[in-house]
């Protein structure tokens, strides 16, 4: 098995997709929220690009939900608080998101065969999915504002070495460099991760308890997948 990971969304070409099978991290925390709500059982989630585009789903049906900078976005239903996808608030229900760099990076990778949502929450569980599948990878971090994020490196390093338990892979040079960062640090993950500037803007925005949920490993044992438009639970 061959892995490849992009540092950033903006680092992914089309040729670099197609006929393969993507792993999209946004850790804090489009897709922590995304395995959040389809694990506590969300009919679906939509991810769109714009604001416009999102408001366009408005009804009683759908919970609008996202953030810009952090913020959650007036008029919507929810923010990007992996906390308010509770099984109370989210079970039944579809979900419009919209984020500021997770759900560009979904929709970026539409090129490819399979796109799968990860995450610290359900890295285990995805690299079983990913080892039985059998398919060459792509990890792509979605990064910030188009930065390179260690958040997300961290967490590419975290699916990587529960691959790596499972089977023998080839690296890139990258994926490597992410795998080896979480190994050596797997210990004490948050005195590597305080170093990260998105961490440190979170933490200024009072997110504090979402990192500490964001970075809680291998709770939900679920493998979203998108498809057709939208994201829902893969058939374990």
């Amino acid at each position: 098995m061959k892995i490849k990971s992009f540092p950033t969304l903006n680092s992914i070409e089309e040729e670099d997709l197609k006929g393969t099978t993507a792993v999209v991290i946004d850790v804090l925390r489009a897709t922590s929220v995304i395995t959040t709500a389809v694990y506590n059982g969300c009919l679906d989630v939509v991810p769109v690009l714009e604001i416009e585009d999102a408001l366009t789903y408005k009804n009683e049906e759908v919970l609008l939900g996202g953030e810009r900078r952090g913020f959650k976005i007036e008029g919507f239903d929810l923010s990007n608080s992996p906390l308010e996808y509770n099984r109370q608030n989210v079970e039944g229900k579809r979900i419009v998101f919209t984020t500021s760099n997770g759900t560009r990076a979904i929709i970026k990778a539409k090129y490819c065969d399979t796109i799968l949502i990860g995450s610290m929450l359900n890295a285990k569980y995805l690299a079983d999915f990913v080892v039985k599948n059998g398919s060459d990878i792509n990890i792509i971090c979605s990064g910030t504002d188009g930065d390179f994020s260690i958040d997300d490196f961290l967490c590419a390093g975290k699916i990587i070495y529960e691959i790596n338990k499972l089977k023998e892979t080839d690296m890139t040079d990258f994926a490597t460099l992410a795998y080896l960062t979480y190994m050596n640090n797997r210990e004490n993950i948050f005195e590597y991760l305080k170093y990260a500037s998105h961490y440190k803007y979170m933490m200024s925005i009072g997110l504090e308890e979402d990192i500490k949920y964001c970075f809680k490993e291998d709770i939900l044992d679920v493998v979203p997948y998108f498809k057709d438009g939208s994201i829902k639970k893969y058939p374990l």
